[in-house]
Parts: structure tokens; sequence; C-alpha cells
């Protein structure tokens, strides 16, 4: 057997798992290939630990112990072949707020655009595509949205009748920042991932999302998947929320990287994000996006999310948006990318190891149950708070 969810040797790694023994989540970390149970009273919750002076120097020195080989237990962690009296991987955050940054790469804006040109009509994507880029051209990685140069695009699309509620938020001075989900509703590696059933166009959307204390401090991040209905955000972006928000479409692990000595914001503006999707039907698809040709800053996305005008006071998961849209024919040509039920989506960076989930209609999915005051009383029963 080999660790699945990747895990490079060095770094500090923090998370949640399910033992059959314990009603609440564990708090866990890895030591040399093992899953360790941190939980105590200092730190009952992820949000805790994260709320720490020096979280890597707790999870380095906290008292612990072991629950199983990270092999067996991320092995044990997919929905469809889950023990349920062994340990299975969580979504590592839990109290936080999990919100989302949309249209951060400029190179993928033009993607966006189209989606609202075409009203939700793959076929009608590429003639779109084709008409923008003979305008503006295809390369627009460094433009900086507010910039002047930015606005002169915005006007030359505007002066086409190509005027995109996305231009603002793509190019403009405000950054677009959505809600994903409830806290307590995010799933983790080998769990379902959710598709809305009246979706027909949607795909992944492989992300890095960055985990902030309450006060706005970076501590760490970890893979997400910000699973998305293009048909339904394509209609119209008032419908953001029935593209975004459905059960188990918010994705995060395998474990968050804290920062210390070996990990920081430097590596994550420089970090490759990889995609590929497996689906039962022979289908395989491939892709890799670049952070360095982020257009926003994940301090200013931040910061654009939470400060004086709005306050989490058990922080936040933020995704950091994608320049990944996938436009690979599946089936007849000229219809691109679409999910079907039983594709296998992972999505992986050197440093934060990989995030498998597989994909099925959100009612198929196992409910969201379980909230933060079912937590707040098993942990409460445990005499951790």
């Amino acid at each position: 057997m080999t660790d699945l969810t990747r895990l490079p040797g060095d770094g500090l790694f923090v998370g949640r798992a399910r033992i059959s023994e314990a009603s609440h989540p564990l708090v866990v970390t890895v030591r040399a290939g093992e899953v360790i149970d941190i939980t105590s009273s200092a730190a009952p919750t992820v949000r805790d630990l994260c709320e720490l002076k020096d979280p890597a120097a707790y999870v380095r020195s906290a008292r612990a112990k072991a629950i199983g080989t990270l092999e067996d237990i991320a092995a044990n962690s997919f929905e469809s072949q889950r023990d349920a009296k062994k340990p299975i991987l969580l979504s590592p955050v839990d109290l936080q707020a999990v919100k989302a940054s949309g249209v951060t790469f400029v190179v993928s804006l033009l993607e966006r655009v189209i989606e609202e040109q075409a009203r939700g009509s793959a076929e009608k994507a590429d003639a779109i595509r084709a008409d923008i880029a003979g305008l503006i051209g295809h390369d627009l990685s460094k433009l900086k949205p507010g910039s002047p140069e930015a606005m002169e695009i915005k006007a030359k699309l505007i002066a086409r009748g190509v005027w995109s509620q996305y231009l603002e938020v793509g190019i403009g001075p405000d950054a677009e920042i959505f809600t994903k989900c409830q806290p307590m509703a995010s799933v983790g590696f080998g769990a379902d991932v959710g598709l809305h059933p009246v979706s027909t166009w949607n795909n992944p959307e492989p992300e890095i999302a960055m985990i902030a204390d309450s006060l706005g401090r970076i501590v760490g991040a970890t893979l997400g998947n910000d699973v998305n209905l293009r048909d339904v955000e394509g209609r119209s972006a008032l419908l953001l929320g029935k593209a975004k928000d459905n059960n188990a479409s918010a994705s995060l692990g395998p474990f968050i990287r804290l920062f210390d000595e070996t990990f920081s914001i430097a590596d994550v503006k420089r970090a490759t994000v990889r995609l590929s999707v497996e689906g039962e039907d022979g289908f395989s698809l491939e892709g890799a996006s670049s952070m360095a040709e982020i257009s926003r800053s994940p301090e200013e996305l931040v910061k654009a999310a939470m400060g004086p005008h709005h306050q989490y006071p058990d922080g936040l998961a933020l995704y950091l948006g994608t320049m990944f849209v996938p436009s690979k024919d599946r089936g007849e040509k000229g219809k691109g990318f679409t999910h079907k039920v039983g594709d296998t989506v992972t999505i992986s960076s050197e440093k934060l190891g990989a995030l498998t989930n597989r994909v099925r209609l959100s009612p198929d999915c196992p409910p969201w149950t379980y909230g933060a005051s079912h937590l707040m009383r098993d942990l409460a029963r445990a005499g951790l708070i």
C-alpha cells in the first residue's frame, strides 16, 4: 500500500480524523507515517489550535497517541469502501468560516465571461472564446487588477458589448469573496463530492486555500476543490449560491500545512497545483496551474475577506481561486468537459500532498448532519471544554 495523500516528508501537518471510540472528531498530526491524536483542552478544535501564538510549536511538542498509519487511514477514508470501525480522515477545518475567492487569475477571466455570454451553453463557448481573444489577445497574465491597463481592456470589452460582471471582480479594484459552505460542512480526503442534479455542465476547481486566524494572520494552507456548476453560474451570477454551495460541494485537505521554517507564504505563491480526473468511462484529464500567475496575492485576498469591515472570530479557510477551466471535449465534439458520476478527482501540490474525492450527485452524498452544536456537546461530554 502507498500513501495516497502524498504528504512530503518535511513539514508540520494538522487535520481531523474520526474514530469509532470517540464521539467527537480528533485533532491530529502526522509523525513518521503515523496519524497522531493531539486533541487536548488547550486545543480541542483545529480552530483553537490556529488561534495559538505559535501553532507549529504546539503541534511539534504536543503529547500524542497514534491512531494508525497514514496509509491505512487514508485508504479507509474513501466513502465507497469505508470500515466504520476504523479511523477515517475528515476535512482539516472545523469552526472556521469557509469562503472562496473568484476570478483571481486574469488568465481565466475570459472563461468566466464566456460562461456568462454563452448562457450556460457549452456549444457556444468556443465561438465566443475566439471572438474575445481576437479582440484583446490571449496573454493577460501580467495584467494587474485595477490598473490603468486593466481599465483599458475593460473599456474595449464594454465597447464591443461584451461587458460582464466578472470583469469588475477580475480586473477591477475589488475582489470577489463568497461563502463556499457553512462551518463544519466541508468534506475531506476520500469523501464523495456533490453536484446539484440540475447541472449538466460542471467542473472541479483545483485550488489552494489559506487558513487564517481570527485576527487575519495566515497560519497555513491546504488544498481544495471548489466544485462548480458552470451552467448554473453562467445563467446568472446571482445564482452563485446554487452553483457553489450544495451538499458535499466543498472539499479541503488532506491536511493543513502550518507555516514554519520549512513552509511559508512564499511557497504558496510559487506552488504548482495539479489536477487529474479519471472517469469510470475511461476518460482522463490532466492539467496544472501556477500560483505565480494569480492576479491578487493571498494576503490581499485574506484582507478583502476579513478586517475592520468584517470579523471572523473563528477564523476562516479561504479558497484562492483557480486558473484551470477544463475545456477538453468529453464525448461529442465541441461540448467541452463536464463531470460524470463516478469520476475520481485528485488535486495535488508538492508541499501540500494530494486531495482525492469521488464525484456523485449531492442528494446521494452523505447528508451533512454534524454541525457546531453537535461538536460543542461532544467536546463538553469528553471534558475538553
